[in-house]
């Protein structure tokens, strides 16, 4: 049985006013007042993303109203996950749940920390990338505190609205550093649990004050109703919706992030290059609309230090696939050659205390056994032995991963190998697997929402690293430990 939800409190008592839960309704009727047509809005937040000892990227969106358009829909669960009720995919978007529309303008930003006060120039924010901003800042200290204030202009004009942000650098490599990590994944707009603010999830993750977050895929749904996104537009619109929770607003003006993708916030279910269109929508459009959502330095695929103890590798699972039925299946890939090469070259290079690599989608498993979209399937049990092989190989090397909508910690049978899955970030979101099926692998099973931690510290002069999973309100459920191994 679903909690009461504050929407369900106004429904029962019948404080319903037009088809408008009260709340929203009294927003629109007594809030802060009209949204003033000479300034700019942050209505989608900031993040701070790649964020690495000495530089960072600042992302953010210049919209043209203060508030998102309100949540009006009722939803109903169809099995096991929330869809809104009669939902007119036809209505104009900017009508839609959630839109936000963008406006043309300027960004700059004014960077407070280690003693040092730096203003960037003015970017400008266009149409043609659905007005999103991406500021480099370079030249940071590490393991140093700072402020970043945004500020938003329409184009030459003297009226600026500001938005403050705030991020601790990763200390240099060679520095003994504790650091907490969180993570989750697959996160559908319907599939809130929070009517106010979101996702609990996000907010029980603020309390804690991660040092990180890596979000590893799905971070939007492109093809679940409410709209589907069969044209760019309405694509654009999944990430403005999502952003303007805000849970996600007040968790990603303090904590950095780290975003993969996967298929369903690409375009569609398994989806690789060859996949049709979902509509209008195709996989180039998806691609771009990634980026424009997403700053990268360079390559999607990436490594990042957090001092001695800790190095993350970040791979990519939909840009470089090699899948076709008819081709040998020692010859299928979902890195691709370059990545694979990327990948043993720099973990063989690290001296890191511990390494996780952060998957989108499962290495070891278990996994459906239909599906064939993932290394632990058999599709692509080619790849998927060296990968379980060299990572085995590896000293005090982990593996993280998104995709699966239940939380799990398993063990390779064959070898000294965990993977740890975030699991969905609401309860809603969960399914896929029955909570009884406990396969040999498993050391830990829930088909529930929630998110996962680790922890890197030191006891005694001695590292240790620690995976904790968590329920959506932020109670631990489960937790394994290691030390440091020498071999």
């Amino acid at each position: 049985m679903k909690s009461p939800t504050r929407r369900s409190f106004f429904r029962r008592t019948g404080l319903y006013v037009l088809g408008l839960p009260f709340v929203h309704l009294r927003k629109q009727l007594l809030g802060p007042g009209k949204d003033d047509p000479s300034l700019v809005y942050f209505t989608n937040g900031i993040k701070v993303t790649e964020l690495r000892s000495h530089s960072a990227i600042i992302w953010t969106r210049l919209c043209a109203q203060m508030h998102p358009v309100p949540v009006r829909h009722e939803r109903v669960d169809k099995g096991g996950t929330d869809f809104p009720v009669a939902f007119n995919e036809d209505m104009p978007v900017h009508e839609m749940d959630g839109a936000v529309p963008g406006i043309s303008g300027e960004v700059r930003l004014i960077v407070h920390g280690a003693g040092k006060k730096t203003t960037t120039e003015w970017f400008p924010a266009r149409e043609s990338h659905d007005f999103t901003v991406h500021i480099p800042i370079r030249r940071l200290d590490a393991a140093s505190h700072y402020t970043v204030i945004v500020e938003g202009r329409q184009s030459s004009s003297d009226k600026i609205n500001r938005l403050t942000g705030e991020f601790r650098t990763p200390p240099i490599d060679t520095a003994v550093a504790p650091v907490l990590l969180a993570t989750s994944t697959c996160q559908y707009f319907w599939n809130y649990d929070d009517a106010e603010r979101g996702y609990q999830s996000y907010d029980s993750m603020r309390r804690m004050k991660p040092d990180l977050f890596v979000q590893t895929g799905d971070y939007i749904y492109y093809d679940r109703p409410g709209p589907m996104a069969t044209t760019v537009e309405k694509a654009r619109h999944k990430w403005h919706a999502m952003n303007s929770w805000p849970s996600l607003r007040t968790f990603f003006q303090s904590t950095p992030i780290y975003m993969l993708k996967d298929d369903h916030d690409l375009l569609s279910d398994d989806a690789w290059k060859e996949t049709k269109p979902l509509g209008e929508l195709t996989y180039t459009d998806g691609l771009k609309l990634w980026r424009e959502n997403v700053p990268l330095e360079d390559k999607p695929y990436r490594t990042f230090r957090w001092g001695q103890d800790l190095q993350i590798w970040l791979v990519e699972s939909r840009e470089f696939r090699h899948q076709h039925q008819d081709i040998p299946a020692a010859e299928r890939s979902i890195w691709g050659d370059e990545q694979k090469a990327w990948f043993e070259k720099t973990v063989k290079e690290s001296d890191a205390t511990f390494k996780i690599l952060i998957s989108p989608m499962p290495v070891v498993g278990p996994d459906r056994e239909k599906k064939a979209d993932n290394h632990s399937n058999s599709r692509f049990q080619t790849e998927g032995e060296w990968v379980r092989n060299f990572i085995s190989d590896q000293k005090n090397m982990y593996i993280v991963n998104g995709d699966r909508h239940w939380q799990y910690v398993s063990k390779d049978i064959n070898r000294d190998l965990w993977e740890f899955g975030s699991g969905p970030v609401s309860d809603a979101h969960a399914g896929g697997w029955k909570s009884d099926d406990v396969r040999p692998e498993h050391r830990f099973l829930r088909v529930k929402g929630g998110f996962l931690t680790v922890e890197v510290d030191r006891k005694e002069d001695t590292p240790f690293i620690e995976f904790t999973h968590y329920d959506v309100s932020g109670n631990p459920l489960h937790r394994e430990q290691f030390s440091e191994t020498i071999r």
